[in-house]
């Protein structure tokens, strides 16, 4: 039977829904929306920003308030705030992506991270270091998840992508960076179709799996998202500034320069929804080997054929966390086919 069962820290906000999820809302936007661990609640203090990687002070001007601000429009401005958020706040040494693939918000990606912890907390009692071991489903290039996981809490990962280049460029992060290198493996998938097989051994054990999907069913659409995406934020720089920056004006004439991305990060056939019920139905087969298994929902529309699914393959729970990043909500897919007494002997095993 498919139910909703309290799990960590997130019940403190928790309601019970008719279709048997449950919806987690936190406290505000990047300043008021964020996870309430989230070290980026009241924005970017560009100052401490700077000194830690002077190169960002190029690309820093006065927004018409009189505030620090970079063009968010301008992909080398966006990539340098990453590098230096990356290093100031978490100790993240030479971060770096090639040219066209994605960079992400860190605010955002470290959200996934404190809501994980939440779901993983027993009592509400976090835990930090090696005990815990997660998996990243298409890591990226950026490596996001397992570098903030490891420089946040201290877990283990196992971070795979379909992706040599990917692979390649977040070896050489970790490389240059003794923590992360120590508590992290990584793991080319060589079966684009496949998800969890080839990558989870047959020992092996996971607290957790993370994932981004791919969004988009194909490059047209992704190109539309991209066209879309510069165009918001055109009329927003329109709206609070009086003038487009030059950057969005080339964006506009060519999205897919401005927001990177390759066809693994952007886009699969069935898109969204089809990756999330190969990921489910593939799940199954390890169903005694993950703890819990969770992964973005970008389209809420998308969540009921996961709910029916789910269903069909006796999922012991499933949880849903929302997180709510300025005016975008997402969603966190969590499930288990674990029963909960099950649960509670595997974290008292883990120590």
């Amino acid at each position: 039977m498919m139910r909703s069962n309290p799990a960590g820290r997130a019940d403190l906000n928790a309601k019970r829904s008719p279709t048997l999820q449950k919806k987690v809302s936190n406290n505000a936007s990047i300043s008021k929306k964020l996870h309430p661990r989230n070290a980026h609640q009241h924005g970017y203090d560009f100052a401490a920003l700077v000194t830690a990687m002077p190169s960002l002070s190029g690309f820093v001007r006065a927004n018409p308030y009189g505030n620090p601000s970079i063009d968010f429009a301008d992909p080398d401005a966006v990539k340098c705030l990453n590098s230096a958020l990356l290093l100031s706040d978490y100790k993240i040494e030479n971060w770096d992506i090639p040219k066209g693939y994605l960079c992400p918000p860190v605010p955002g990606r470290v959200d996934y991270l404190h809501y994980i912890a939440d779901l993983l907390a027993p009592k509400g009692q976090l835990i930090h270091g090696p005990n815990i071991r997660a998996l990243d489903i298409g890591t990226g290039a950026n490596g996001i998840y397992p570098l903030l996981g490891i420089q946040t809490y201290g877990w283990q990962f196992v971070a795979s992508d379909i992706d040599p280049v990917s692979i390649d460029n977040v070896a050489k992060i970790a490389k240059q960076n003794p923590s992360i290198d120590a508590n992290l493996q990584l793991r080319l998938q060589s079966t684009p179709q496949h998800i969890f097989k080839g990558i989870i051994a047959g020992n092996e054990r996971f607290d957790v799996t993370m994932c981004n999907p791919p969004f988009h069913r194909s490059l047209a659409e992704a190109s539309a998202g991209s066209l879309r995406k510069v165009t918001n934020l055109a009329k927003s720089q329109q709206q609070k500034h009086g003038k487009k920056s030059h950057n969005l004006a080339a964006a506009q004439a060519s999205p897919k320069l401005n927001f990177g991305g390759q066809k693994a990060e952007l886009w699969c056939d069935g898109g969204e929804a089809q990756f999330l019920a190969d990921m489910i139905t593939q799940s199954k087969e390890y169903a005694s080997q993950v703890l819990w298994f969770t992964s973005l929902v970008s389209k809420s529309d998308n969540l009921k054929p996961c709910y029916q699914l789910l269903k069909h393959l006796h999922a012991a729970e499933v949880t849903t966390i929302e997180m709510t990043q300025g005016n975008k909500i997402t969603r966190i897919l969590v499930w288990s086919f674990i029963p909960a007494k099950l649960r509670q002997h595997w974290a008292k095993l883990r120590g």
